[in-house]
């Protein structure tokens, strides 16, 4: 008799730690997004060049560091609130590249509004009918978003810090 009267005491509890989970994630990434608007325009230096920035007296190291927080921060809440599809945030900023040039600003601007684009392809290609049923989304977002990540790392490699 007592697992009867606990089910929905631990549904309760589930559903608050959901939602505990996702205002600290809110928080977060809130936080990281304001503190990415003013380092934008240091970035747009740190784009031309190490040299140029400098003459231009960005820190690049601290512009790195800065950056690599916020995106660690960024990237870590989103995926700890959305689940492994964030995996798609992760190729919009490269496709943002190439539409927006080297405007950082700009590259910011078109993520926030590709992203949402594309962040149910995966989903949807998930519940394309199979024989078995459905696909799990995980798969066919890495089947999807796998070789275009892999393509832009190996294209524009990793800066170091």
């Amino acid at each position: 008799m007592s697992a009867v009267h606990t089910a929905p005491a631990r549904r309760r509890s589930g559903a608050r730690t959901a939602w505990l989970v996702a205002a600290i994630g809110a928080l977060a990434i809130g936080a990281a997004l304001v503190g990415s608007l003013p380092l934008s325009k240091r970035l747009n230096a740190v784009v031309l060049g190490e040299t140029v920035a400098r003459g231009l007296g960005a820190n690049v190291a601290g512009v790195r560091a800065g950056a690599l927080v916020l995106i660690t921060a960024l990237a870590g809440a989103a995926t700890a609130v959305a689940g492994p599809i964030l995996f798609v945030g992760l190729i919009v900023p490269h496709l943002a590249r190439r539409v927006a040039g080297g405007s950082v600003p700009w590259q910011v601007g078109h993520a926030a509004v590709m992203d949402p684009i594309l962040l149910p392809a995966p989903d949807v290609g998930s519940r394309v009918p199979l024989p078995t049923g459905e696909a799990p989304v995980a798969v066919v977002t890495a089947f999807l978003d796998g070789p275009v990540l892999i393509r832009a790392a190996r294209r524009y490699g990793a800066a170091p810090l």
